[in-house]
């Protein structure tokens, strides 16, 4: 019989790509998690790690392993969903976490509906990026995450999440207020090939969505200065030191002087947002209620 708990740490090491990440995930010492995979490999009387340089590798062995361990891993998570659902009041603790954004516009009022509708239900909220909410999910640490979809995502079909569609969040042009592109109602992002860009920092999302729709509408952009924080921003854009696209669902402050315009054409760039849980976690009551609140207050937003 194979030791579920030992199985759990191969699954750990592959995901975080080295023992030491799987350890201190699982809140274990290095020498444990080794220890813990050597006498896995001893009860199957397989060779499940490898030297690799400084590291190791996971053998072919292995990774025939965890493909099954994934499989059970979420028919575990199915079944437990399917026994807190003979339940008679949705209840217990749901620990959900996104970005900041999506905290701020869809967590947050989302906790505050079911304060009212499930009031059994603990909720508690956890701002992350698109990979440490992948991370949280894994370890058990979160039971629903809202993430932009990206490059280093793992692929809609990873069998160890369950990861769903809920909605597309279109940028805008920036400008501000006194800009000759302020009195257009639309732009195409081949307007503004001549202009003075503000973009995020190097090897962020916001970078690639920017250069990405420039790109493809056949330019690269003049970069004038960089900032991470959408008010950043925004701020340099009000003190007419560039222009900027933006996503709408982003709050800029209010009292900067700056006018939104939709953008035209078919290279409209777009944020992708995703619901995240654990495959087979979602029909768990208190998570499928969350995702329910989650809908409802996107769809409120329009």
């Amino acid at each position: 019989m194979i030791d579920l708990r030992r199985l759990h740490v191969l699954r750990a090491v592959s995901h975080y790509g080295t023992v030491t990440g799987a350890a201190k995930a699982l809140h274990m010492s290095p020498s444990a998690a080794s220890q813990q995979i050597r006498q896995l490999a001893k009860e199957l009387n397989v060779t499940l790690l490898e030297p690799q340089g400084r590291n190791v590798r996971l053998t072919a062995a292995a990774l025939l392993l965890l493909s099954h361990a994934d499989v059970i891993e979420a028919r575990w998570n199915r079944a437990e969903a399917e026994l807190h659902a003979t339940g008679t009041e949705v209840g217990g603790q749901i620990r959900l976490c996104g970005f900041g954004t999506a905290i701020a516009t869809l967590l947050a009022p989302t906790a505050e509906l079911l304060q009212v509708r499930h009031p059994a239900i603990e909720v508690s909220l956890r701002e992350a990026q698109a990979t440490e909410c992948f991370d949280l999910l894994f370890a058990g640490d979160a039971d629903l995450a809202i993430v932009e979809a990206t490059l280093d995502s793992p692929a809609l079909d990873d069998i160890r999440f369950d990861q769903q569609p809920l909605f597309d969040d279109p940028f805008d042009v920036v400008v501000s207020a006194d800009h000759p592109l302020a009195e257009q109602d639309t732009v195409t992002l081949a307007d503004t090939a001549r202009e003075r860009w503000i973009l995020g920092l190097p090897g962020s999302t916001s970078r690639q969505h920017v250069l990405a729709a420039c790109s493809n509408a056949g330019f690269s952009p003049s970069v004038a200065h960089e900032a991470s924080e959408w008010s950043v921003v925004a701020t340099l854009v009000a003190y007419r030191l560039g222009i900027a696209i933006i996503p709408r669902l982003a709050e800029l402050p209010p009292h900067l002087t700056l006018r939104r315009i939709p953008i035209a054409g078919p290279h409209q760039p777009f944020r992708h947002f995703l619901t995240v849980t654990r495959r087979g976690s979602r029909e768990h009551p208190a998570v499928a209620a969350v995702a329910a609140g989650i809908e409802e207050i996107t769809e409120a937003r329009g």
